[in-house]
């Protein structure tokens, strides 16, 4: 007897949309295996036809390798020196090639906020790909259920939110801020001479925490918004609002 195909689980547009990413014909695939095969075959292409006709003479195999290291390093501050220890280059090179494949607006390079405040603040710049479906093949993650389990499912969720929100924010200057101490915020909107701060939560009911008084007063923030994948609003206080990812809009 012969077994039937055992048919693909239907997901919500939302958990779709974050496992296989913003490209049309990776979403609209007809299964998460062809959306797999569409996200390789981009990433082929992209590495062995475009980059070199644009310029870029590194040979592709290198490429893929420095591209797959910073998926591990997604959401995570940049420092050159591993990679280019890994590599077997040169740290001015690994920084070029960081800065094509942000020029190619496949990488994103968030940069930190600082200003005298009397901390310790950090100051290299953190790193995302920008698309979260070619995180996740550059990750060898197969499916929505596995990305669930992931180690990297948290830094893959905070990245999909950030670009989903500069999307929609369309702010004039974007930053993260973070100290030495341990107080951060994920994201600092600079709009129209308002500071707009945003925190991204995987959680089912975010609550206030000290981080995010701190950021509010030492960056003397408009107002503060966190981030999550649920489907209410509510206040935590008068300046912090909890709010579901895609309604924030500056």
């Amino acid at each position: 007897m012969h077994r039937q195909p055992t048919a693909e689980v239907a997901q919500p547009a939302a958990d779709r949309l974050w496992y296989r990413g913003g490209f049309p014909l990776s979403f609209t695939a007809r299964s998460d295996v062809d959306s797999r095969a569409w996200r390789r075959e981009f990433i082929r292409t992209f590495l062995e036809r475009d980059l070199p006709r644009l310029g870029l003479s590194t040979p592709a195999l290198a490429i893929r390798r420095f591209w797959t290291m910073l998926a591990h390093y997604h959401g995570q501050t940049w420092n050159a020196a591993d990679p280019a220890r890994t590599l077997g280059v040169s740290e001015p090179s690994v920084r070029r090639l960081l800065d094509w494949l942000t020029g190619t607006f496949v990488v994103r390079q968030l940069h930190p906020w600082f200003e005298n405040l009397g901390k310790r603040q950090i100051k290299a710049a953190k790193v995302y790909i920008r698309d979260s479906g070619l995180l996740h093949e550059l990750l060898g993650i197969p499916d929505h259920g596995a990305l669930l389990g992931h180690p990297k499912g948290g830094a893959s969720w905070e990245g999909f939110a950030i670009e989903s929100t500069l999307r929609l924010a369309r702010p004039n200057e974007a930053y993260f801020w973070g100290t030495h101490a341990g107080a951060e915020l994920d994201l600092l909107l600079m709009k129209d001479g308002r500071r707009v701060g945003v925190e991204f939560k995987r959680a089912d009911a975010p609550k206030l925490v000290p981080s995010m008084s701190i950021a509010l007063s030492d960056l003397r923030l408009e107002r503060l918004c966190v981030v999550y994948p649920g489907t209410r609003r509510y206040s935590l206080r008068h300046d912090v609002e909890v709010a579901p990812l895609g309604v924030i809009a500056g």
